[in-house]
């Protein structure tokens, strides 16, 4: 089976169907991430199977659920995942590309010029600064970051508009992380709506993504600085 085949393949097994558009845009993707990540490290995934289920579809399991026309900001969006997967899905969404490493932002300037993408940015800023001046600003706040639920929600909810939702990439042990964020959510503004489970049968691994929904006004008093969400989380 060639690339093309594979992809349309792989996402139609979850209900996601590629345009050939859409393919020649993943291929592009990939191609230009391996030849950057020669140079700097953005992934230790590189085989192109594995970079199609883990980052591609893994990425684009939330694309089905965004209502049209939003405004998505991806915090710590790293090579691109899921941002520019979320773009080149839905073109209707407006994106902006949240992360605090100058290379993987220029990597990700190039990469929106690379694919023709429009309605999307890529921002070099820490969260903690970014969201002070785009304070409860965006419809959807998403982060697939390795970081400890309450300290994601204390990132992301102060982004989120009145009604809008924070988008959560998780993988196992999600409840214990839940039990542990609950009083953080809350103090936050937002209450958990909903959790979406994916088996992906290629990896054998389980796929969570969790949906908060503001429904208060964050204090203003979040995100706090100096790297106090990891290192002191909401209790």
């Amino acid at each position: 089976m060639n690339k093309r085949e594979f992809l349309k393949n792989l996402f139609a097994k979850y209900n996601i169907n590629l345009s050939e558009e859409q393919i020649d845009k993943f291929l592009l993707y990939y191609d230009f991430l391996i030849e950057e990540n020669s140079k700097f490290n953005l992934t230790a995934i590189t085989e192109f199977e594995d970079v199609a289920i883990k980052h591609f579809l893994d990425s684009g399991l939330a694309s089905t659920f965004l209502k049209g026309g939003s405004s998505v900001i991806d915090v710590g969006s790293g090579a691109g995942f899921p941002g520019v997967v979320l773009k080149i899905l839905r073109d209707d969404l407006k994106i902006t590309l949240l992360d605090s490493l100058n290379k993987r932002v220029n990597f990700l300037n190039q990469t929106i010029k690379l694919l023709n993408l429009k309605d999307i940015t890529a921002v070099h800023a820490r969260v903690e600064d970014f969201a002070k001046a785009h304070f409860q600003k965006f419809d959807y706040a998403t982060s697939r970051a390795v970081a400890s639920l309450p300290t994601l929600s204390e990132y992301l909810l102060p982004l989120v508009k009145m009604g809008g939702e924070a988008v959560v990439y998780k993988a196992q042990k999600l409840d214990q992380e839940i039990e542990l964020a609950q009083n953080a959510i809350k103090v936050l503004g937002g209450k958990i709506i909903a959790v979406k489970d994916f088996f992906v049968e290629e990896t054998s691994s389980e796929r969570k993504l969790l949906f908060i929904k503001k429904l208060a006004q964050t204090p203003k008093i979040y995100p706090r600085g100096k790297n106090l969400p990891k290192t002191k989380p909401i209790e």
